[in-house]
Formats: C-alpha cells, structure tokens, sequence
C-alpha cells in the first residue's frame, strides 16, 4: 500500500465532531479526566523519543521514513485530538501551561542513550511500549459511555496496534542480522513490562494535578491515591489474554517449547499487569 493511500485513509482530527461530546456523561468524572488528559500530554511529547528513534536508527532509510513519516505523525494527533478532547470537556484546565511544565521533565527521560543496547531489543522493547498503549486506549473505550471519548480511544488503539505491527516485523529483520537469542529478548521484554507503570505516567499526573488542583500535587498520599483509582479503571478494562499474547510474540517460541513455559511466563505477566 502507498504511502498517499494510508494518508487518504487514516482518520484525521476533522473526524471527530466534538459538538457531539454528551458532556452529562464525562464533565463529573475526575478519574477519567486524568487518564484524558496524562494521556495527551505524553502523545504529545511523542517527537522527542521519534528523533531519539530516527537517530538511533540512522541509515535503515526504511526504518527512518516510517518513523518520521507515519509513526509521529499519528502520535502527535493523538495528542491534539486527546487535547481538543478536554479543552472541550474541561475549558477551565490551561492545558497549555501545565504541558509545559511536564515537558521540561519529561524531555529529560527522552535520550537516545537511555534506549537497548541494539537495534532489535529496542524493537522488541516498542513492541512492549505499543502493546500497553493499545491496552490502554482499548480499557479507556470500554471503561466510558461516551460515544465522542469512545470513538476516539478506539482509533487511537487501532493506531496503537498497527504501530506494533511495523516495529514487530522491523524487529524481526534485525533479530535475524543480529542473531539475538531468546535469553536477551526476554531479558528485555520483562524489564520493559515492568516498566509500563513508569515515570512517564508519573510525570503526567503530578503535571495535570499542579494546575488543575494545586492541593491535590501537594499531597503525596492523595497523588499516590488517585494514580492507584487511574491504574484500577485501565486494570479493570483491559483483556489480559490478548496483551500478555502481544508482549510474547517477539519470542517466537516454537510451538514445543511454548507448551512447556507459557504458563509460567503468563503468570509473570499477568503479575506484571494486573497488580
């Protein structure tokens, strides 16, 4: 498929008729006004880590243009389309300034020598990272009945799973050029599922909070509480089946050898997720 027939038909922020927005079902709900909201703020922090990718991948011209010309450019709306969301829903909330705030930190978490050591575990490594966003925005659909905030979640999450896809079969190439055993990948598979819950998320929060409720940022315990009630909402939404079968597949294993550890490996995971 060409690259002008992707473009035509990915869906675009004129899409989303926010005047539909029921407001009844989504003013009152602080909860998911934080999830919204955390969420826009990191999709639109997404061409930090990009250049850190473009670099990192210097001279796969494949690697580089899917990157740069598709990866975030949809990342970076769905930024503007989580933001447009709650400046609708919100208007009270300056988003702007309490964006900036997280992006002078969250810019420090952003360096390329903070990725894997090769280029195929940083492969498998997206792959983690796009798994949990997709469950993310898959929990965040079922978790409202607000049909403008459901419809966008769902085609961030389809978007979600077809990043997965690109870095997958990316990951592919390079585990054959690089003969990286099972070992390492897994190595890089658990460390980077434990770190779903990350700073990034953290970061976040304590950012929305500073402006929205100044109160709420100034309080470690009612911070820790409600970053606990968002993880609850996402944990109680999500299908662990088909996340956990996601975060496997980079280990290829062959159907004899899956039989015998997969259900260790799945109650590692599940550990991991549903804590």
């Amino acid at each position: 498929m060409s690259s002008s027939r992707q473009e035509k038909q990915h869906w675009t922020i004129e899409d989303i008729d926010f005047s539909r927005i029921d407001l009844a079902r989504v003013r009152q709900d602080e909860d998911l006004f934080y999830l919204v909201a955390c969420a826009s703020f990191v999709e639109s922090g997404s061409d930090l880590y990009t250049h850190n990718l473009v670099e990192y991948y210097k001279g796969d011209a494949e690697v580089e243009t899917w990157l740069r010309e598709q990866w975030e450019q949809e990342e970076l709306q769905h930024g503007a389309a989580l933001r447009a969301y709650v400046e609708h829903v919100w208007p009270e909330f300056d988003w702007q300034r309490a964006y900036q705030g997280f992006l002078d930190e969250y810019s420090q978490y952003c360096k390329v020598e903070l990725l894997e050591p090769t280029r195929a575990q940083e492969l498998a490594a997206r792959c983690v990272v796009e798994t949990g966003t997709s469950t993310y925005y898959r929990a965040l659909a079922r978790a409202t009945d607000e049909p403008v905030l459901k419809q966008l979640a769902g085609l961030i999450a389809n978007d979600e799973v077809n990043h997965y896809k690109h870095f997958y079969h990316y990951f592919r190439r390079y585990r054959r050029e690089e003969n990286i055993g099972r070992s390492r990948v897994f190595g890089t598979l658990s460390r980077r599922t434990l770190e779903l819950k990350n700073e990034d998320a953290d970061c976040a929060i304590r950012h929305v909070a500073m402006v929205y409720k100044p109160e709420l940022a100034a309080d470690p315990a009612r911070l820790k509480e409600l970053a606990s009630r968002m993880s609850r909402t996402v944990r109680v939404n999500l299908k662990p089946e088909t996340t956990i079968k996601m975060i496997m597949r980079p280990l290829e294993l062959p159907i004899r050898l899956q039989n015998m550890i997969e259900f260790p490996l799945r109650q590692f995971m599940q550990h991991v997720l549903l804590r």
